[in-house]
């Protein structure tokens, strides 16, 4: 192995680890990933918002960064409290910048936080007419 290719992937290595460690002090995180063509989703709005009785109420948004990541959705320095979430991922937005037509214009995750872990992850994967999610860690 050269040392060019030892220093990158040394330096992929520590900011993975990195990422992961700011990730692990947030108790919630999100990726999307785009099935067509297998590449993060850059750029795509996330919205974060709480069940109050009848009511949503927004926490928090945010974009996605080059990984396809938002490492830290919950508001800054706070425990996730027990109860529903709503993760709206503005799809629409994303695929219409990509001139990409598409029949979700947002993609609703809703989740119930029941305490059983410090951290939730919600991948998101894809394309413009299906998507899967699922809990991730």
């Amino acid at each position: 192995m050269t040392k060019t290719k030892m220093l990158l992937t040394g330096l992929l290595l520590n900011t993975a680890l990195a990422a992961s460690a700011f990730a692990a002090s947030n108790p919630l995180s999100v990726h999307v990933l785009n099935l067509q063509d297998g590449l993060p989703s850059t750029g795509v709005s996330v919205m974060l918002e709480k069940q109050d009785g009848d009511k949503w109420v927004r926490l928090s948004e945010g974009v996605t960064n080059e990984q396809g990541r938002i490492t830290a959705l919950y508001p800054k320095d706070s425990t996730i409290d027990k109860g529903n979430y709503r993760v709206t991922f503005k799809t629409g937005e994303w695929f219409s910048k990509h001139k990409t037509p598409t029949f979700f214009p947002e993609i609703p995750v809703i989740f119930k936080a029941d305490g059983s872990v410090p951290h939730y992850h919600i991948p998101l994967l894809v394309s413009p007419y299906g998507f899967s999610t699922y809990r991730g860690n």
